[in-house]
């Protein structure tokens, strides 16, 4: 972590309008919470570029809306190289994306490239499934595993970091 600037925290997912949007959203509300949003930054990207420019899916719009994030200022863009240097950890919500990542990863890159959910010291679940070909009710379950995600990932970073 670079003491001149924020910890930083990209999650990513293969099109930026699903797992990722939504993880920056209750991450960004969670910090605001705990009162440390100068000193944690987040953001969100994709592997793919099928969505660039775009809204979050309107399902996770949705169901996020009802639990009181609100996902409509954000937009998909695409992991860029500039990432590795500007943020400490880099989430991936699966380990298709993972492996992608670690393709574009520099050899320079000391930060934290994991799987989201083991950052955040989840042993039960390691990935968050892609919600995209589901229905309502599979939003509903990403969110859930989000949720808990983030509370645990905003703790490790706590600890770890002392922020």
């Amino acid at each position: 972590m670079n003491a001149e600037r924020p910890l930083s925290v990209l999650f990513v997912c293969l099109g930026n309008i699903c797992r990722s949007p939504t993880a920056e959203a209750v991450f960004a509300a969670r910090v605001a919470d705990a009162g440390l949003s100068d000193r944690i930054h987040s953001d969100s990207a994709g592997t793919g570029d099928w969505h660039l420019g775009r809204p979050p899916d309107p399902r996770t719009r949705r169901a996020a809306r009802a639990r009181g994030y609100d996902l409509e200022r954000l937009r998909a863009r695409q992991v860029a190289p500039a990432d590795f240097r500007d943020f400490d950890y880099i989430l991936a919500m699966d380990n298709a994306n993972l492996r992608d990542l670690q393709l574009l990863r520099p050899q320079w890159y000391d930060g934290r490239l994991d799987l989201f959910l083991r950052a955040a010291g989840n042993a039960a679940v390691a990935e968050v499934p892609d919600p995209y070909a589901g229905d309502a009710g599979h939003f509903e379950a990403v969110l859930d595993l989000i949720e808990g995600g983030v509370d645990g990932l905003l703790a490790v970073l706590r600890h770890r970091h002392s922020v």
